[in-house]
Formats: structure tokens, sequence, C-alpha cells
């Protein structure tokens, strides 16, 4: 399921740089009415107060800022800066904050701040986060009254994915430029579209700042090279300067068909939750999880998209395997009312294998002792039958 498009931005030639191959993607007009802006901040942690005696404490090493000013209200969405007046005149659409928003921090009267990707990452770490929702005799007292908390997850900074530094330092930025795509070893890594060229420039450097999964960062302390792509021009068909340019523009197109066809097109299709979580009067603010297939592309996502589905926003994080594996998990047993048995009968399998997969996955602490004793047990039983059996034939 997919409930947005790029329309509007085209892929244009890559740039490679040992590893990483960065693809962009420019518009012909900019989005009018969203805008971004940076704000970077210290070395020192930041405690956010989110009421009710709740508290969090983050690094932040920069945010993207909303700010508004028409004085009726506070109003933002994630990353943008609602302008004064549309080219029209009319006053921007609005947003109301909501102060259940527990990732966000006011600012200021007119401002609020937002860590880069935490929509999205909110949005995998509350997947299924209540736990169990019928008690079934094999789940812990700790996972029928907390559920899945503390939900975990780890990620690695841009500055630790050797080389992604000097990739975006030597990048050229095109005219038009309000995207781009970061690919490690040929492996999509991230998604980046902003609404405006201006705020593409000013954002650029703050792609090193983002987070990146394992599989990314492993890829790129490898080392290897992104894949040639060589560009074949038929000299036969080529009698003049025009015909020249007729040629290298056929030739762009063919990258951005096999780009947009081949390489991207795990980005968007294995979307299958995708949930609305605000709306400004023309615009919308989602997030998105994907279908959790294991051994196959799967990104978190979050975009603001206007009134005909086309993105102004975009950022989106590659999950890991073992990421995938835990929500592919988690949906399985959602899907069948968190009944082991039926959850294991699905996935061809039986309880005691699935119990040691989700021990495995890190879920181990759903699951009573004595039961989760009793899976290892027939675990050990089972693998000395067959050891058994191998001996006696």
């Amino acid at each position: 399921m997919t409930a947005f498009r790029l329309d509007g931005l085209r892929t244009r030639p890559a740039q490679t740089w040992g590893s990483f191959r960065l693809v962009p993607l420019v518009r012909d007009e900019p989005v009018p009415g969203l805008r971004l802006h940076r704000k970077a901040y210290g070395d020192e942690p930041t405690v956010v107060d989110v009421g009710d005696g709740t508290a969090y404490t983050s690094y932040i090493p920069h945010a993207f800022v909303a700010t508004w000013q028409d004085g009726e209200g506070s109003a933002a969405s994630y990353g943008t800066r609602l302008l004064d007046r549309d080219t029209a005149g009319h006053a921007p659409p609005r947003m109301p904050i909501r102060r259940t928003r527990r990732m966000a921090r006011r600012v200021g009267r007119a401002r609020l701040r937002f860590l880069p990707l935490h929509l999205a990452v909110e949005g995998y770490l509350a997947l299924h986060f209540g736990g169990p929702e019928i008690v079934w005799e094999e789940y812990s007292r700790r996972a029928v009254s907390r559920g899945l908390s503390p939900r975990v997850e780890e990620a690695y900074s841009g500055h630790l994915v050797r080389g992604l530094d000097d990739a975006l330092r030597v990048f050229e930025i095109h005219d038009g430029q309000c995207g781009v795509l970061v690919y490690v070893a040929d492996a999509l890594a991230s998604a980046f579209v902003v609404p405006h060229p201006e705020d593409y420039r000013k954002l650029h450097a703050t792609l090193v700042e983002d987070m990146f999964g394992e599989l990314i960062y492993h890829y790129a302390v490898l080392g290897a090279p992104a894949a040639p792509f060589p560009v074949r021009i038929d000299d036969t068909a080529v009698r003049t300067p025009a015909d020249l340019r007729a040629q290298a523009e056929l030739r762009r197109r063919e990258w951005a068909d096999f780009h947009d066809e081949v390489m991207a097109a795990g980005l968007f299709g294995q979307i299958s939750q995708y949930q609305r979580v605000q709306t400004l009067h023309g615009f919308e603010l989602a997030r998105f999880l994907p279908t959790f297939v294991p051994r196959r592309e799967n990104h978190i996502g979050e975009v603001i998209t206007d009134g005909d589905g086309r993105v102004a926003y975009l950022k989106t994080f590659r999950l890991s395997e073992t990421q995938i594996r835990r929500g592919y998990l988690l949906t399985r047993l959602a899907a069948h009312d968190w009944n082991l048995a039926g959850t294991a009968a699905a996935l061809g399998t039986d309880e005691a294998a699935l119990g040691l997969r989700l021990e495995r996955a890190g879920f181990g602490y759903l699951l009573r002792q004595d039961i989760l004793d009793r899976f290892r047990a027939q675990a050990r039983g089972s693998g000395s039958g067959k050891r058994q059996t191998a001996r006696g034939g």
C-alpha cells in the first residue's frame, strides 16, 4: 500500500564516492507553503519535561524547527515552517499541537522543536507496544501489566558511517535539487526530501547527523565500492552537437528509469501501515511502517504530502534484519491474538521453536520463566533425539 508519490521529483545522474552512491532528486518548482530550517545544539544532553512527572533525556545534535507567527495559537508540523502568507496572500494552514506529542519540546511561544526521524522511529517502537491483548497463560505478569516496556532499539550516527562525511562534502548539488537518496554498496540507506532547493542546500550536511541501521554501518566498514554503471552512447547516431545532446538525454532518462524501477523499488513497495498523524488544510503529516518481510528491504519513514499526495517532505530509515525480525514476530503474534499455538501453526513451526525465536529477538521477557525453561528443554530433547538417530543410522 502506497499512500503517496514522488511526483514532481526527477532523478538525476548519481555521483559515487567509495561505497556511496548519492542520487539527487530535483523539482521544477518548489512546494509552496512549507519550509524547513535547522537548529544546532551543544554537547550537553537535553532534559525535556513532558508533564505528569515524566521526562526524557536526549542528546540532540540538531533538530528541525517549526515556526509560526499569526498569533492565533500554536500550530506546526514536523520539520516545517509555516509561511506568513502564501503566494495568493492567504494565511498559511495550521496544525494544532497536542501535548501528548512526547518527543517534542517548546523552545518559545511560537516555536516547536522535533528530532529528525522521531515520528517514524516512535511509530516502530510503539508497534504493538501494549503487549498481549488476551491474557494467555504463557505470558509473564510483566508482559500483561507493562507490555513491551521498555522498548529499545539501536542505530548508528552518520558520523560513525565511514566515508559518509566525505561523500557529502564532495557531492555536487544540482540546480533545483530538493532531495537525495543515499546508497551504501548499492543498498538504499535513506531518502531525504524537502520542499525547497534553498532548504536542501542548508540541510544537505545534516545527513551525517542522521541515524543509520546496522546493515548500512557494516557495508560502510567493509568499503565495497559502488558498482559502476558505464554510459555508452551510440556514436553511429551522432553527427551534430544536437545529436550528442539527444543521446545524452536518452541515457539520462534510461538511468532514471532503471533507478526508479529497480534500485529504489523497495522504498515504497513494502509499505503496509500508513498512519495519518495530522492534517493542515491541504498538507498531511504521516508515518509509515513496512510489511516486515525478513530478508527483504524494509524502511520506516515520515512524510508530508500535499492534497494530491505529492511529497513535500520525506525522511526514511532502513531497518536492520534484526529489527525486521522483531517487527515480523510482533505483527504475526498480533494477527493471531497473541496466541502462541495459533501463531506457531501459521509460521509452520511449534510453540517451543516460536518461544525461542521470541527470546533470540529480545522478547523473552514476555514469556513466563517456567514456560521458557520448558521450551528450552524441549529444544534440547529434540536436538538429542536427532543426534541419536544420526548415530543409529
